[in-house]
């Protein structure tokens, strides 16, 4: 018995820019056919195909990504481009099957990649190892629909055999190559291009997104729960309606509850940006550049598209996946279904002695000492060089002067604390922790003394990952990350109510940062520049050396 229904409402086609008074009929969660009655009538809601994250790292929002579905779709998010990098970083292959098998559990579409660093580097310690065999194995998995972000940008240009091996495998299967490349620019940003990457959603300058746009590269504006480029970016959309999509990269569950893409499109319409070309980058070009299975309201498409009040607001009504209702009124229809754990975190807790600094740990420059300059919004730091405070005999974290010590505890075996200072997290007191540390994962935490340090970070061990928070007072707060250290196994919006918790206890104990929790996972993250912790060092990323 076929499944038939129809839908009226502002028909928007956005290839033609033309709104029409319409009726969409969806017949066997296919659009059957389209009828239009006249002009645009603003009484009526408008119809449009479903929006799309086009880079996101599901694991970042604490979710499984059943769960993650049933949080998006409420935004109107029909599907995402998602790399599980982050997962197989931990878990390797065994990571990347979880997600595909757990998003098989809800009417979603998701797009995952294959992992093309995993580690991402060799200056960590990763759970997991992925070569270009295993990456080659990925791809001809049908629901493998691309090559995750090509991190390894150095490898690209000096023709790293792995690497080239991994972009080969992608080019042969006729599926694209993610970029990651910040800050790269001129003769090596065209010659990253022109090994086959392309797109970049790690531009952080107009200058540095027209730069890899004149080589025929795709840019990705990021809107994340830390990495935010929207201002910087948003302009070219305009000039460059074909080749701009919008993502959220790495976007926590408070976050989402609240808005996902539709948040992106409200803000660039109140900016100007004709909105037939913020529909093109929030629905259209990630369809056509990633060759995906989603319905964009042609006749035969899939039946992927959504409800919203107006072209303004973007308030979604209803959202539909293959013609079936998955959201109305912002409450979800998606079933939430168990969650079967996997991890990999083989480590004891430690004790205060193991994150003391030994006088002489630091290689002083001009009688200072190397620190990380943390940026509100953004994922690069600055290295700047402090005097040393010394306290009986050892340096110190300066809370008066927002200096605090930070450190990476190995998860995956017993190895020394990597230990060092960092600035503009902003606690009075206590410490923040963290199983989410890009890219390997393993546990970062800053706090203002040792035995808050100690605290925080044994709650994550015991935990088997987690984020925690602790003061002065005793009190301690915990979300629970069982799954590979990064995902709850309880539903969507219980994990956002106890992250916007957490996050407000970090931000009552002195840290300005918009998402603190989200900066500090990417303390560890040695791709970007400049300055780093992994857990083997403190990293000059400017130079890929230890201090």
């Amino acid at each position: 018995m076929s499944n038939t229904f129809s839908v009226k409402g502002n028909y928007v086609n956005i290839k033609t820019k033309a709104i029409h008074e319409a009726q969409v009929f969806i017949e066997d969660g296919k659009i059957a056919f389209v009828e239009i009655y006249g002009g645009e009538n603003k009484a009526l809601p408008y119809i449009l195909p479903g929006f799309i994250d086009s880079h996101v790292h599901i694991e970042s929002s604490m979710l499984a990504p059943s769960e993650f579905a049933r949080l998006a779709v409420v935004h109107g998010t029909v599907a995402t481009v998602s790399d599980p990098h982050e997962i197989a970083n931990v878990c390797g292959m065994k990571g990347v099957e979880f997600m595909i098998e757990n998003g098989r559990g809800v009417k979603f579409k998701f797009n995952f990649g294959a992992p093309s660093c995993v580690p991402a580097t060799v200056f960590e310690t990763a759970g997991a190892s992925l070569d270009s065999d295993d990456v080659e194995q990925l791809l001809q998995k049908p629901e493998i629909k691309y090559l995750s972000e090509m991190m390894n940008f150095p490898g690209v240009l000096m023709g790293d055999d792995e690497v080239i091996k991994k972009i080969a495998a992608a080019k042969k299967l006729n599926k694209p190559v993610d970029g990651h490349a910040p800050g790269l620019r001129g003769e090596d940003a065209k010659k990253y291009i022109e090994a086959g990457i392309s797109t970049d959603h790690e531009c952080f300058t107009k200058e540095e997104a027209l730069d890899k746009l004149q080589y025929g590269m795709k840019i990705i504006i990021r809107e994340g729960s830390a990495a935010r480029n929207f201002e910087a970016l948003i302009d070219l959309l305009n000039d460059y309606p074909n080749d701009i999509m919008f993502c959220s990269d790495d976007k926590h569950p408070d976050s989402l509850a609240e808005g996902h893409i539709n948040k992106l499109c409200e803000r660039a319409v109140a900016k100007g940006i004709d909105v037939f070309n913020v529909l093109l980058a929030a629905c259209v070009n990630p369809v056509e550049h990633y060759k995906l299975d989603i319905g964009l309201l042609n006749k035969g498409d899939a039946a992927d598209f959504v409800v919203v009040k107006d072209l303004t607001s973007f308030d979604v009504l209803q959202t539909y996946i293959n013609g079936e209702l998955a959201a109305e009124n912002g409450i979800t229809k998606l079933p939430s279904i168990p969650v079967k754990p996997i991890n990999n975190f083989s480590i004891d807790v430690i004790s205060e002695s193991d994150v003391k600094i030994e006088t002489g740990s630091f290689t002083l420059i001009d009688g200072k000492i190397p620190v990380i300059e943390a940026l509100n919004g953004q994922l690069i730091t600055n290295k700047i060089l402090v005097e040393p405070t010394i306290v009986n005999n050892e340096p110190a974290g300066n809370v008066e002067n927002d200096i605090l010590k930070i450190v990476v505890v190995n998860r995956y075996g017993k190895a020394p604390v990597a230990k060092a200072f960092i600035k503009n997290i902003g606690l009075k007191q206590g410490a923040i922790a963290s199983s989410v540390a890009h890219d390997s994962h393993n546990i970062v935490a800053v706090g203002c003394d040792d035995k808050s340090l100690t605290k925080a970070i044994n709650l994550i061990i015991e935990a088997k990952g987690g984020v925690s928070c602790v003061d002065d007072a005793g009190n301690e707060k915990i979300v629970a990350l069982p799954v590979a250290g990064l995902m709850s196994m309880d539903d969507g919006y219980t994990v956002a109510a106890d992250y916007t918790e957490i996050d407000k206890m970090a931000k009552a104990l002195g840290s300005g940062l918009s998402a603190p929790f989200m900066t500090l996972s990417f303390m560890a993250l040695l791709v970007i520049p400049h300055i780093k912790l992994s857990d083997k060092g403190l990293f000059n990323g400017d130079t890929f050396s230890f201090f």
